[in-house]
Parts: structure tokens; C-alpha cells; sequence
């Protein structure tokens, strides 16, 4: 385990010692406080990206009125993918969770990581963010911010894979239900994880290999159980979400959802894209860095991949999104 993971991992301590502390006066706290919960460290890219930026914004506007305490490190709930029922259940004013770890509750937002949609960070939250209007339906919450990580890359512990009869067999970690259908299109068996687990699991073996953005690798000390890195797989980014309980916001007063609203514009989640685009290099630099065989797919072994899915993603498109089709959703991110 390197210092710098060690001193991720003490940082995490504390703010929940810290935060243990904070939950004891939560009694005294103001009417202008919301909490923000979220399950990684403060030291998360996202904390620098939108979470802080969003609470200096809000401030700002509201003239100190309305404030954010944030609870990093799961301080309100450790289980990642139960973010969204915490944030129902008004243990959090704000979460941000992944859509994609509960798929079948958010069928459009989803579409975003389909094959062929983006290929970086911008490009695709400025499609997710063509959508918003449309995706906002799928949520019993404020959508405050809505972005998304670059396309996946292929993190592998024994087996590298350089063609496509290198996925035979394996299995791989994807990061939504939208996803699986083209791994296995592509000959792994696919099975959908939190992120702040696949560390342990590829250690130990319960996956072949892990397919999620680089960005990952940091945040997650990917590194330590990969020992080689594959740089394209056919997808698009994942989508992230900021959210604020519906009852809470419509409890503030006029002026006061005005503040929420000018701290949550585009703005926000075009920062958290800017987070990721940075992200995502120095992901790669620690995987060089730290010895990974770093793999790059030759343009005829990309077009067998492109092959592989493409009957799969013909029959996907036309399934259903909410009240719309795959295909519908997909070009209105693609602005078709």
C-alpha cells in the first residue's frame, strides 16, 4: 500500500471521527444547513469538482443563509448503492450516487454509457446535459447536477487481453445492468459491482477483471490488483448524479429554491466533467507509473469489439427507456 492511499485512508478516518462529532449537535444545526453524503473519501476528485463548488456557490448567493456540511466516507450510509433510498428517506438533504448501480430505476439516464454515444468526459455530459429536461422525469428528488466520467478502460490481474478471444470466459465488472448485454456480447461473463469494492474482489479473485474509467484507478488504488490495462472498450461514460430530497426543496422559500437553483446550473455539472477529464490522466500516469502493461487495441482488433456487439446493440436500441425507446433517448444526448 503506497503513502499516498495511507494518507487517503487516515484522511477518511478522521472526517468520520469528524463527522461523529457533528452528528452529535445535529440537534443545534440550523434551518439553513443540508447535509451532503456521499461514500468515498473527501479526497475524491468529485469533493474538489462539484460537492465544494456547489456549497461555496450556494453560500455565496445566499449570502451565508443557506450552507452544506458534507458526511464523505459514508458516514450516513456505506452502501453505495443505496444513496438513492437514503436521500427518499431524508437521511440526506443531498446525495450523490450513480445511477447505474440501480439501473432499472433510471432507464434513460443509463443510455449515456451505450456504445457509440461520446468518447471523453465533456463530450459526454454535454450530451447527457442535452437530456436533462427529459431525465429530470426519472427522479423523485431535485436533479441539482448530472454528469459523467470517460468511456471504459479494461483493468486485468492475470489474464491481459489484446484480442477479443482474450474475454472468453472471464469475469468482468461493469458499472451498470446497461452495460452487461455487451460484455457478454463480447464472450465475459459480466456481473455489475460498486466501485468501492472491486478492489478487494479482483484481489481476491472473485473477478477477472474490472471495466470502469481510469479515473477509477486513484480514487480506488486500482493498481495494486491490476497488473495490466487494455485503453478501449466499446462504451460510453457512466452517469453521476447530485440530488436534493423533493420535500426539502420545496420546503425553502421562494428566494431560498432561487439560491439551490443558481448554485446547481450547467455550470456545475460541466465541473464535474472538467474533475474527470483530469482525473482520467493521472489515473493512466499512476497506471504506467506503478508497472501496469499498458495495452492499446489496434484499429482492426477495435472494428472485431464493434463486430461483436453490433447485433446487440441494434436489438437494445429499440427496447424500451421509460416511455421512450433506447434509440429515442440515444439521440437526444447525441443531439440528433
Amino acid at each position: 500500500m503506497n503513502a499516498a492511499h495511507m494518507e487517503e485512508i487516515m484522511f477518511g478516518k478522521i472526517a468520520k471521527l469528524t463527522i461523529a462529532t457533528v452528528l452529535i449537535f445535529a440537534n443545534t444545526a440550523s434551518a439553513g444547513d443540508l447535509s451532503l453524503a456521499y461514500f468515498m473519501s473527501p479526497k475524491h476528485p468529485m469533493n474538489a469538482a462539484v460537492f465544494t463548488p456547489f456549497a461555496e456557490k450556494l453560500a455565496e448567493v445566499s449570502d451565508g443563509q443557506l450552507t452544506v456540511t458534507q458526511y464523505p466516507g459514508g458516514a450516513l450510509n456505506s452502501v453505495a448503492p443505496k444513496q438513492y433510498s437514503i436521500l427518499l428517506d431524508s437521511v440526506a438533504d443531498i446525495v450523490f450516487t450513480l445511477p447505474g448501480y440501480t439501473g432499472d430505476i433510471f432507464p434513460m439516464t443509463s443510455v449515456i454509457s451505450m456504445p457509440g454515444v461520446c468518447g471523453s468526459p465533456t463530450e459526454c455530459t454535454t450530451a447527457i446535459l442535452r437530456a436533462r429536461s427529459t431525465l429530470e422525469a426519472e427522479y423523485d428528488a431535485k436533479l441539482l447536477a448530472i454528469w459523467t466520467n470517460a468511456p471504459p478502460i479494461l483493468i486485468m490481474r492475470d489474464k491481459p487481453v489484446r484480442r477479443l478471444e482474450d474475454l472468453n470466459g472471464m469475469i468482468i465488472r461493469v458499472t451498470s445492468t446497461r452495460d452487461i448485454p455487451f460484455m457478454e456480447a463480447l464472450g465475459a461473463s459480466a456481473v455489475t459491482q460498486p466501485i468501492s469494492v472491486v478492489n478487494q474482489n479482483l484481489t481476491n479473485g472473485v473477478i477477472d477483471g474490472i471495466a470502469v474509467d481510469s479515473s477509477a484507478i486513484r480514487s480506488f488504488s486500482l493498481q495494486e490488483p491490476g497488473n495490466y490495462l487494455t485503453t478501449w472498450l466499446p462504451g460510453s461514460g457512466s452517469a453521476f448524479v447530485l440530488l436534493m430530497n423533493i420535500d426539502t426543496y420545496n420546503a425553502l422559500s421562494d428566494e431560498a429554491r432561487g439560491w439551490v437553483d443558481a448554485a446547481s446550473d450547467d455550470t456545475l455539472s460541466m465541473s464535474g466533467a472538467t474533475g474527470f477529464e483530469e482525473a482520467t490522466i493521472d489515473g493512466m500516469k499512476i497506471a504506467r507509473d506503478a508497472g501496469l502493461e499498458i495495452i492499446d487495441l489496434s484499429d482492426e482488433e477495435k472494428a472485431r469489439f464493434n463486430e461483436a456487439i453490433a447485433p446487440v446493440l441494434t436489438e437494445v436500441m429499440q427496447q424500451s427507456a421509460g416511455n421512450m425507446t433506447i434509440g429515442e433517448v440515444t439521440a437526444i444526448m447525441k443531439g440528433e
